[in-house]
């Protein structure tokens, strides 16, 4: 498949690659040896443990806040207790013999960052608050669906449920030192859940700075909010081995600084500095330099980082993840949208509801070159994916159907598309990605290239946009194809369907795409506790979503590292956010 693309991905590659080459000389010993950077592509999205559901908050998050479990190192499987005392099992009484209830007993003489001491209401506060304040398309359902059998606090008009605070509270409580959990089913991820997401806040902090403060008078007011309304969107007060200095948007850095106080006592790493730089030869001359301690770079850009002196590259790392996928909007919001141009089946634009369409959706996905992509942007260091959920987890279906490049099929459904009239007019609209992200822009690229070749009538524009603004965008439903991945939250299967599929999950809601087949094979599996039952329901999800097309997935693919070798104590983890480039940076040093 090289032949194919080869001239605009080389082309693509070489100008990115062109930047920085230089040979510096080796560092023996660590430069800024308390102070660990870390050189990424994009900006934080928000600080606010119940908004963020991005790898790039999340990697923060995790160094700044405390969850109740941690995975012991790089297991995925295995549990450690955090702010919980232990982890809750059948055998030590923490799981009743029904499933049902959960029994935390908290840790004392923890401190947040300000000296206060955490308490169980703090813990059952940052529950609650993760779970009603519920913000479209973000993380909440990941502990309302377990703990109150809805996936959100609203209908599906955007409504307030009558029993919310009843069922929240029912479900959450605190008896002594201990947190209680009463789920109306059993639900076997839920300790996982735990250990990645509602992180534990100060709620007298909350209260003192304006957020909501823990009454049911007020929670309502608290529900679905704008991302910058918290004081948690870019402060925090949480139990962490680091406390966040400050982030500076302008710069796209944050500082941690080490917390003294931290109940396992203080870091070996005195500050931590993530910051955003989208040109790969500003973050390459920084590596070599030793002004930067690893950095992000994915796939294309490996073979410019063999043999930097100083620098070890760790390779054929793991991942959960489904990523690159193309995402199409069902329903395009024309307000204020400038990617849309006339927003017409005119030549000069696309009508709102132009990809609701499936000829139209069949068309793309046809005209996608799947091998080339693999073999000269990932370097061959993956396969194509076959369905949402990666061959990391049970319900990956190996022989599950795939769309191969074939223009005259794309072809075929161009012209069967809006009866005829998008052969006859045309099209133009523009398709985005987040800066700095290489497979991303090669994928829009690929796309362009294959569909303006099929008739001269359509037009594509690529457009890098920074991923906050991007972030925005479609949660806006501006885009009307964007392309971006996902990273489980914890390794289960169900994390990939319903994200991916389910009409309340957060991709279907940025596409604003319903299909009330996919909700009940969703639900299926998520409920089935026989494998082979389980596996068999998504497979036939996957194979539905073959024909439906609401997305098309890429590629199945490994990760590597680029870090100096200075660098101790790093592990990786597939279900850290942002790993293996960002980390958690308690155990690490430079030495």
């Amino acid at each position: 498949g090289f032949a194919r693309i080869a001239p605009m991905i080389r082309l693509l590659l070489s100008l990115v690659l062109l930047a920085g080459d230089f040979p510096v000389p080796a560092l023996a010993a660590p430069k800024n040896p308390d102070t660990y950077t870390y050189l990424t592509i994009s900006e934080a999205d928000s600080m606010d443990p119940a908004w963020a559901y991005d790898t790039a908050s999340h990697n923060i998050l995790l160094n700044v806040y405390e969850y109740l479990l941690a995975y012991d190192k790089s297991s995925t499987e295995k549990l450690v207790p955090l702010l919980a005392e232990k982890v809750p099992t059948a055998a030590n009484g923490g799981i009743s013999p029904d499933g049902k209830t959960y029994t935390f007993p908290i840790r004392k003489g923890v401190k947040f960052h300000d000296g206060t001491v955490m308490t169980p209401e703090d813990v059952r506060y940052s529950l609650l608050r993760f779970m009603l304040y519920d913000r479209a398309a973000g993380p909440s359902s990941l502990l309302l669906e377990p703990l109150t059998g809805k996936p959100s606090t609203r209908d599906a008009a955007g409504k307030l449920l009558p029993t919310v605070w009843e069922d929240a509270t029912k479900a959450v409580s605190v008896q002594g030192d201990k947190l209680i959990l009463r789920l109306p089913r059993p639900y076997a991820p839920l300790l996982s859940i735990l250990a990645s997401f509602a992180p534990v806040v100060s709620q007298k902090w909350a209260a003192a700075n304006g957020d909501w403060d823990g009454t049911e008078a007020t929670w309502v007011k608290h529900n679905n909010p704008q991302k910058q309304t918290s004081p948690f969107y870019e402060k925090v007060m949480g139990t962490g081995a680091f406390r966040l200095e400050r982030w500076d948007h302008r710069t796209k850095e944050f500082i941690l600084t080490r917390f003294d106080g931290y109940w396992r006592g203080p870091a070996k790493l005195k500050n931590v500095v993530v910051k955003g730089v989208n040109e790969f030869g500003t973050r390459k001359l920084m590596l070599q330099a030793g002004d930067a301690d690893a950095i992000y770079a994915d796939r294309p850009l490996h073979s410019q980082l063999v043999g930097i002196p100083g620098v070890t590259i760790i390779d054929d790392l793991p991942t959960i993840e489904m990523n690159p996928v193309v995402f199409f909007t069902f329903d395009i919001n024309a307000v204020g949208n400038a990617f849309i141009g006339s927003a017409k089946l005119d030549g000069d634009g696309v009508p709102t509801d132009f990809f609701a369409d499936k000829d139209v959706r069949k068309a793309f996905a046809y005209a996608f070159d799947y091998k080339g992509f693999i073999s000269d942007v990932l370097r061959g260091k993956g396969t194509q994916a076959t369905g949402v959920i990666p061959k990391s987890l049970p319900g990956h279906n190996p022989k599950g159907r795939v769309y191969t490049m074939d223009m005259k099929k794309a072809e075929e459904h161009f012209k069967k598309a809006w009866n005829g009239q998008v052969w006859e007019k045309g099209f133009k609209f523009t398709i985005s990605f987040n800066s700095g992200n290489l497979p991303r822009q090669t994928i829009c690229q690929i796309l362009k290239r294959n569909i303006e070749k099929i008739n001269p009538k359509f037009k594509i524009d690529v457009r890098a946009v920074e991923w906050p603004t991007f972030l925005d965008a479609t949660n806006k439903h501006h885009l009307p194809i964007f392309v971006m991945g996902w990273n489980a939250d914890y390794p289960d299967p169900h994390n990939f369907a319903f994200p991916m599929l389910h009409s309340r999950g957060d991709y279907p809601e940025r596409q604003r795409y319903k299909n009330p087949e996919f909700d009940k094979l969703v639900d299926a599996g998520n409920l089935e506790t026989d494998p082979a039952k389980r596996k068999a329901i998504y497979h036939k999800l996957q194979d539905l979503a073959y024909e439906e097309v609401p997305n098309f997935v890429v590629a199945d693919q490994v990760r590597y590292r680029t870090q100096r070798d200075w660098v101790k104590g790093w592990y990786h983890n597939p279900i850290i956010a942002d790993s293996p480039y960002g980390s958690y940076y308690y155990p690490m040093s430079k030495q």
